[in-house]
């Protein structure tokens, strides 16, 4: 059980908090769903589409991108729940996607046969609602009985119903939650622990569940009984559960912010606490109690440093014994990105330099051993599927140019490939090359640079440069089909920078940038720019960027701080409005992230870099484009909604596209998100001063 990452959102969109400030010309467009904003929306869209949906190139890329995105050519990425492998699927015949399964021995064949159990497009049409899949919580181990979370629009607000994988119905007078910021997990067939919106004064400040209650079948959700309270200023109350092989746990969370909780151990009507740090992470594996650590912790006698992996059983844990083992220490430029468990395996995802490895270690005779799992090199390592029933997983290898292939790793630790994604862009000639850039403060920042072999350093390569610089995410090399085909493969050149604020170097890396640190972010951003002007890869007039969600706060500082540097900035579900964030939607549990703009002390260094209080008019600002969704339920709309207004207010140029549908992405069905994706590459392909009859 990792830290938890509360990015998800209030149950229903929200009209203007009472707290708007009065001198906020443009805050009636925080009313989400108003019919002035939406015909403002509207406007502004048919505008957007009016230039960039009327190029020649938006076709041509509209109609590639949607084949990327329909193929049945894609990898069926297998979900292990008992006996079957699981699967989400969209394509052209199933826009709103099926949930099938198929056996293992079909699975591994060239053309598996598959069963559906849940269309989406059949579910939307009788009930007439337009539902996006928000995954399945199946009680193990027999995995009959699954809680089905289903979207509108893609929000992260869910209904959620008991469904039977056996008749592939819903359970007739089954658990069934109305449409809510919703977490559930099974104790038994008949009993969940369910956190929802239970209502007046049972959701945080941040939007999600501050209440967990038992509920047992048969009775209303009404009666449920309290387990977990947590105060309404911290983050929430979640719940979950961790199959160790042997033993299911149940668990308790108490989300004090975005970086620390409390956990508890729920077993017999009672929350047992884990007494380790607040910021670590917790794993179980066969009788092991796995401890992340982020702060050094001392205990036991011995003080464990940042970034360490330990571990210690999990009985002699509860009973106040504190014997502790090192699992593993990574070196100077390795981090723990992740880890997965099996029956009796703990398998850890590592970078080193940003490059990805797999590590498989078991605990045996009292001591922790390990091996490298065989997988390629200078690219990316991703743990698909576990069963905590069996020493089987599933992982993927990916980078920029070599299309994703997807292993098995059996019971002996043999690996073999199964499926490998055909290139989806045509690759020939295009070469990855690893730099790096000394920012403001002497810090080294890495990056990829993903180009034509023989690329000219002329100045005059169409250059798209992203990076997300965030709540301690790393950005790593990863096969894009649509940057591929969309600009890869018609000369532009790819960039991903690895700035502080991801986790691409472990706790240090991120915490570097967090609160009044966080313009080293953004130094690191604009060091990275720099480079590529000076080495000639690029120049003002060809570099554009691109960032979504924390990353469309990055290109919005870039915007204001570092106008004279780009000529295309792309600015996809962002926060903008810093000093109003915290109010809007699950805002408040990023406060321990960017800090609380209410507070003077923060707010004095917040108010440096906002985008939509840095704005300034008589400045020449690049033509940006923002995109954004209606029913982004994450990051409020009106972040970008605003501040494309207010730009419109000074006279500043500007495009912008709302998806009705998408969530916190780009849409729910492949034609809408090929339409943004489209209107998008024609935007940067225009702006990097490509004259639209020269691109291929």
């Amino acid at each position: 059980m990792t830290h938890l990452l509360f990015v998800l959102a209030l149950a229903v969109q929200q009209p203007t908090s009472p707290s708007a400030p009065p001198d906020d010309p443009f805050v009636w467009l925080e009313d989400v769903e108003a019919a002035r904003s939406m015909e403002w929306v509207n406007a502004k869209n048919a505008a957007t589409i009016a230039v960039l949906g009327r190029a020649p190139l938006y076709q041509t890329l509209y109609d590639r991108l949607k084949q990327i995105l329909d193929s049945k050519d894609k990898i069926a990425y297998p979900n292990i729940l008992g006996n079957s492998l699981y699967n989400f699927w969209q394509d052209a015949d199933h826009a709103r996607g099926i949930w099938r399964r198929t056996t293992w021995a079909s699975y591994a064949t060239a053309t598996p046969s598959w069963e559906t159990v849940i269309d989406l497009d059949s579910l939307s049409k009788a009930e007439g609602v337009t539902w996006s899949w928000g995954g399945a919580d199946c009680l193990e181990p027999d995995y009959k009985r699954c809680i089905v979370a289903l979207s509108r629009g893609g929000s992260d607000a869910t209904e959620q119903r008991e469904f039977d994988v056996t008749t592939k119905r819903f359970v007739a007078g089954g658990f069934t939650i109305p449409e809510a910021k919703t977490t559930t997990t099974w104790i038994d067939d008949n009993t969940l622990l369910v956190g929802t919106d239970f209502g007046p004064g049972s959701m945080t400040t941040s939007g999600y569940a501050r209440i967990i209650k038992l509920w047992n079948r048969g009775t209303p959700l009404s009666a449920a009984t309290t387990v977990l309270e947590v105060p309404p200023d911290h983050v929430g109350a979640f719940s979950g559960s961790a199959d160790a092989g042997d033993r299911r746990y149940l668990l308790l969370s108490d989300g004090i912010t975005f970086y620390e909780s409390a956990q508890y151990l729920y077993d017999t009507g009672k929350a047992v606490k884990v007494d380790v740090p607040k910021d670590a992470d917790l794993y179980l594996v066969t009788d092991q109690l796995v401890v992340y650590v982020r702060d050094p912790w001392t205990v036991g006698g011995k003080t464990w440093p940042t970034g360490s992996l330990v571990a210690t059983s999990l009985n002699d844990f509860l009973a106040g014994k504190r014997d502790l083992q090192l699992v593993m220490q990574p070196g100077p430029r390795e981090t723990i990105n992740g880890t997965a468990s099996t029956h009796d395996y703990l398998i850890v995802k590592v970078l080193n330099n940003v490059r990805g490895e797999l590590r498989r270690y078991r605990h045996q005779n009292g001591s922790w051993t390990f091996e490298k799992v065989p997988a390629p090199d200078f690219g990316t390592v991703n743990v698909v599927a576990t069963s905590p029933r069996s020493n089987r997983y599933f992982f993927t290898f990916t980078n920029f140019i070599q299309p994703t292939t997807l292993y098995v790793a059996e019971e002996n630790g043999i690996v073999s490939e199964v499926k490998r994604l055909p290139a989806m862009f045509d690759a020939t000639g295009l070469v990855v090359d690893q730099q790096e850039v000394t920012s403001a403060d002497g810090t080294k920042i890495p990056f990829f640079l993903v180009h034509r072999r023989d690329m000219k350093r002329d100045g005059n390569n169409p250059t798209l440069l992203g990076a997300y610089g965030g709540f301690e995410i790393a950005n790593t090399p990863s096969y894009n089909s649509h940057t591929g085909a969309a600009w890869l493969e018609r000369g532009g050149v790819y960039v991903l920078a690895n700035i502080r604020g991801g986790g691409e170097f472990g706790p240090q890396w991120h915490r570097a940038g967090l609160k009044e640190h966080r313009q080293r972010i953004y130094d690191d951003f604009a060091a990275v720019s720099q480079r590529l002007i000076k080495d000639s890869i690029t120049s003002r007039q060809h570099l554009g960027i691109r960032g979504g969600s924390n990353g469309g706060l990055l290109m919005g500082v870039a915007l204001t701080q570092h106008p004279e540097l780009y000529s295309a900035i792309l600015i996809q579900n962002p926060l903008l409005d810093m000093k109003r964030y915290s109010h809007l939607l699950a805002g408040a549990s990023w406060m321990a992230e960017y800090g609380d703009p209410d507070k003077p002390e923060d707010w004095a260094y917040i108010s440096r870099y906002s985008p939509y209080q840095n704005l300034k008019a008589g400045v020449k600002y690049p033509t940006v484009m923002f995109t954004t969704t209606t029913r982004d339920d994450r990051v409020h709309p009106g972040h970008a909604r605003k501040m494309a207004a207010r730009m419109e207010s000074m006279g500043i140029p500007f495009y912008y596209f709302e998806n009705t549908e998408g969530g916190h992405g780009a849409g729910v069905t492949s034609a809408q998100v090929a339409k943004e994706l489209a209107l998008t590459y024609v935007y940067l392909w225009r702006q990097l001063g490509m004259a639209m009859a020269s691109i291929p």
